[in-house]
């Protein structure tokens, strides 16, 4: 079940951050992301803390991610990392870039 509900959230050309608003890399990423103007649909924040399936959840995002930790930020289907790789990807113009080849910025 937890694959499916992964699977389903990252489809598509999106952004989409699997998180736990208590973690602070997943602060920062959320703060990253929010600096830019994304169309909307294009950006979802998931929480997972509380839910039944979080652990379910964080095995399978180790599985195809090679981490379980949150935050894990995905542009296009893609996993480009946690909050330290988003705010790098950022700070380099890279992250711009990614967001409007997958056409999310207004």
């Amino acid at each position: 079940m937890a694959q499916e509900f992964v699977k389903a959230q990252i489809k598509g050309d999106k952004v989409v951050v699997f998180l736990k608003p208590s973690c602070p890399y997943c602060v920062m990423a959320k703060d990253v992301l929010s600096k830019y103007k994304v169309k909307n649909g294009h950006l979802d924040f998931i929480d997972i803390s509380g839910r039944n399936d979080m652990s379910g959840i964080q095995d399978y995002l180790n599985q195809i991610t090679g981490a379980r930790t949150v935050p894990r930020v995905f542009i296009g289907e893609k996993c480009v990392g946690g909050g330290s790789d988003v705010a790098a990807l950022d700070k380099s113009g890279k992250l711009e870039g990614m967001l409007q080849s997958i056409g999310a910025l207004q």
